[in-house]
This record gives C-alpha cells, structure tokens and sequence, in this order.
C-alpha cells in the first residue's frame, strides 16, 4: 500500500471518528432536552400542587351552655351526634370570638372566613372529643377558600380590593388571627377521602379515587384473560388463512384507533343499546378493556414469538400434546412479557379522558361509589372538571391530581420494568 492510499484511509478514518462523535452529541443533546421539558413540566406540575396536600385552620373557641346539654352529647352515639342541628350554635360562637364587631354586615363577613361546613367541624371534634370534651373547648374550624389561598401565599393581597373576594376588613380580622397564632396548617386528609363539591377547600378526589380502582380492576379482569387467551389461539393453535389475516389486521388497527371511538362504541352499544347505568366505573371499565384488549394481544405474541422453537420441539419430543407444550412450557415462559403488556395497557387505560367523557363519567359526583355499578368518575376526569372551575382554590387541587395520576403511571411502569426484568429469560 502506497502513501497516497494510507492518507485517504487515515482521512476517511477520521471521518467516520468525527461522524461518530456528532452522532454521539446528538444523541445526548436530544435526550437533555427530553429530560429538561420533563424537569419543566413536573416543576410546574408540583409548585402548582404541592398546596392541596395541606389545608389551613382557623381556631375557635366553642363554649357549651343551656342550649347544648354536653351530658347528655356525651351518651349519645355518634350517628345521634351527626344529626344534631349545631349551625345557629356554632355561628354564636363563632360571634362571640370577636365581641367588638357588632354590625350585622361585618358578621356575615367573618362567617365567610370559614369553609360553609364550620358545624360539621364542630360536630367531628365532638365525635372525637365525645370522653373529654369541657364546657369552653377550642376548636378548629376549615378555612374558606378564599382565606386558605391567602394563607398558602396563592392569592395576591397587592389587587385592589374591589377586584378581590377578599375585603379588607377580611384580611384584617385574618392578621389578627394570624397574629394570635390561631390559624395553621394540617395535612389536608380530606382530600383523599372526600368527594368533589362545589366548594373548592372541601373538595376531595376520594370519589374518583375509588372509581379509579373500581375500573381499573374491570378492566384488569376483562382485558387480561380475553388478551392473553386470544393471544395464544392466534399465535400457537389458528391456521394461517385470509380470515386469521383479517382478524389480525383488525387487531393492529384497533390498537391505533384514537381512544375517543371507543368512547363512542361504549356510549352507542353498551349504553344505547344494552341500557347500561350511566356514569358507572362498570361500563367506563368495559369500555377501557376495549380499549385495551388490542395493545395486551400484540404484546402477548411477541412474547410468545419470542420463546425458541427448541423448547416447543423438545417438549413435543418427549410425548406432550400441543395443549401441554403451550400452556406448560411456552406459555409460563412468555407470560413475564404478557404481564408487562398488560400493567402497561392499564397504565394507559388510567390516564385516558376522552372515552370516560362520552359515557358521561363526567358528572358532578358528590358521593363515594361503593360498588362498580354506583356513578362514578375518574382521576384523570376529575382533573379536567377542576380545570374547568374558575375558583384558585382548584387550580391547585388539579395539579395535585396529575401528580397523584403521574405518580400511578410512574409506579406502574416501574413494576413493569422490575417484572421484566426479574422473571426474562436469557436465551
């Protein structure tokens, strides 16, 4: 080899080592501004959110006298307490902690302070207290919505105030609480086990939480055993022709069509025609499993596919049926890839809105569901019916929504990857 031919070798080398390089830059380039978008948008998503997870509270002191016989409460049951009538007692008291305010205006004012249900406050406290209660008790009462904000540093006191739902006479009975170190924060329980209200300070995700799981765990049972059996019969035992060719087409397809068709096939079939309840975790599952059936059957073959033709020939060699060698030695050994198919199609299936909005899950659900059949509404939906509402209160009780709905997703494909992971064979 001459100089001239190791020159354009060494040149065309160099080259390709630089071709590399770039590649390699823009390898890592693409996936920083990948990770730098996601870092932006959880910031967001959180310093939005954070909040919800805490409310404030406002003490009062409740003084029982003539009116309220506090003997007799404490052998009460504590459905007999629920149903007492506290509301004119609760608002005296409430009167009573500021006796220099005498105008009936300025009253109603203060009453505002407090979230509307201040007497089931009070009727809580006694359930818990029923033992140990006295006659003067300081109790702490939900704030407004209004005054929760302002607490958190979310609403600006700089706006003037007749562009403000707060009046200054509002904030200044507020700085005085404040300064009598009578308002504080507490980890905001009833955001986890209440249901949505109109009110933003009591509003909860507990309804949509158990819809959630109600549907999520049709959809766990429908999509998974139809999924991996007609998975099975297409891929080991169905004969190659026109109709097998059809159906699989089909099934490719179906896993592409946008989410909001079968939406339409739940509301046009399951509704219309089978006269199912509306509104319910039970047609919202069905039509998620849908939804889902096409994503398990493609997974389920691949992971069936991928088992060598060794294992299905040797056990074939020995004596098994082809039953036997399926579901005994190709079926357990691709099932580790159906599982991770499955937990990520219910992944997907949790996060989706748009079919759940046409079979009306997008309803006002005040109620917990006890069962599928109950109205109902989702995680995902709920959030969308916050975002909808004008009051600053639920702009952060969206936010934390997504983060609990991030933090599902999040886990479920962690427990996809840990199953791949742990049971995948190595051929």
């Amino acid at each position: 080899m001459n100089n001239n031919s190791l020159k354009i070798s060494g040149s065309n080398l160099k080259k390709r080592l630089k071709a590399e390089r770039r590649f390699r830059y823009y390898g890592i380039f693409a996936i920083s501004l990948a990770l730098i978008f996601v870092l932006i948008l959880f910031t967001n998503i959180i310093s939005k959110g954070y909040s919800a997870f805490y409310r404030t509270l406002i003490a009062v002191n409740i003084e029982f006298n003539d009116e309220i016989n506090l003997e007799s409460i404490k052998e009460m049951s504590d459905e007999e307490i629920k149903q007492i009538d506290l509301y004119s007692f609760t608002k005296k008291n409430i009167y009573a902690n500021f006796p220099e305010i005498e105008k009936k205006s300025d009253k109603k004012k203060i009453i505002k302070l407090f979230s509307i249900e201040f007497e089931e406050d009070v009727k809580k406290y006694i359930i818990s207290n029923k033992k140990n209660i006295d006659n003067k008790n300081q109790v702490f009462l939900t704030a407004s919505d209004d005054i929760d904000q302002i607490h958190k540093g979310n609403y600006s006191r700089s706006i003037p105030e007749e562009r403000r739902r707060v009046s200054n006479f509002q904030l200044s009975i507020y700085d005085k609480l404040v300064n009598q170190n009578r308002v504080k924060f507490e980890f905001n329980v009833p955001f986890f086990t209440r249901g949505d209200s109109r009110e933003a300070e009591l509003a909860g995700l507990g309804g949509s939480l158990i819809g959630s799981f109600f549907t999520m765990i049709l959809v766990l049972l429908l999509s998974f055993p139809f999924g991996l059996f007609g998975a099975i019969y297409l891929e080991e035992f169905s004969r190659k022709n026109r109709f097998t060719d059809f159906i699989e087409i089909n099934i490719n397809n179906l896993a592409a069509v946008p989410s909001i068709v079968f939406g339409l096939l739940g509301l046009g079939i399951l509704l219309n025609t089978f006269e199912l309840p509306r509104s319910t975790a039970l047609v919202g599952g069905i039509t998620l499993s849908l939804m889902t059936l096409p994503t398990i059957i493609i997974a389920t073959r691949a992971s069936l596919r991928s088992v060598p033709p060794s294992i299905r020939e040797g056990a074939l060699a020995v004596g098994a049926s082809k039953v036997q060698t399926v579901m005994h030695h190709v079926v357990p050994l691709a099932l580790p890839g159906s599982i991770t198919g499955t937990i990520i199609g219910i992944a997907r299936a949790l996060g989706e809105t748009a079919p759940l909005l046409l079979i009306g899950m997008v309803a006002f659900i005040v109620d917990i569901p006890g069962s599928p059949v109950d109205p109902s509404t989702s995680l995902p939906v709920q959030a969308y019916l916050w975002n909808d509402s004008a009051e600053r209160g639920y702009e952060e009780k969206t936010s934390a929504a997504i983060i609990i709905l991030l933090g599902f997703l999040i886990l479920f494909n962690l427990i996809a990857v840990i199953i791949r992971r742990k049971f995948e064979t190595k051929w």
